[in-house]
């Protein structure tokens, strides 16, 4: 009995040792996958803006997913079989995800960027004339001296 135990496991191991690391088909590439999650992600944060209530958000958020899949070319049949194959992958998720960070972060800051700028356009200039700056102490400065003599 112990010999069988000993070669069920043997057979066991030898099969899961054996699993290729292609693709299965319908499964999209990493490329697709980043492009298709960072749109997802960017989706439901635009759905989430909208106010919470059951029908209005399934009314806004269906039509944006169906164009969103649209835009990507696929379905979400493919979109869920993909992401069932990556979770399968911790490291490949989680060099998705970090490169969708990545992404976002990099748009943050450009928003940023323009936020301020445009910020620092629209500043508006002081109004009347600049005030004159008075000295910070009530001594005449000495390169005044003959001056001063002058008009006394």
């Amino acid at each position: 009995m112990q010999k069988y135990i000993s070669l069920f496991f043997s057979v066991l191991l030898f099969l899961t040792a054996c699993q290729t690391e292609d693709r299965p088909k319908g499964v999209l590439n990493e490329k697709d996958m980043i492009s298709l999650l960072l749109d997802i992600h960017l989706t439901d944060g635009s759905v989430y803006q909208v106010p919470q209530v059951p029908d209005s958000m399934y009314k806004y958020s269906s039509q944006k997913y169906v164009a969103l899949f649209k835009r990507h070319h696929t379905t979400d049949a493919v979109y869920k079989k993909s992401l069932k194959y990556y979770s399968k992958q911790p490291e490949k998720i989680q060099d998705i995800y970090s490169k969708i960070e990545a992404i976002i972060k990099a748009k943050v800051d450009s928003l940023n960027k323009v936020t301020a700028a445009e910020a620092a356009k629209a500043k508006p200039a002081p109004a009347g004339p600049t005030p004159v700056p008075t000295p910070k102490s009530s001594t005449p400065d000495p390169s005044l001296k003959p001056v001063l003599k002058e008009i006394k």
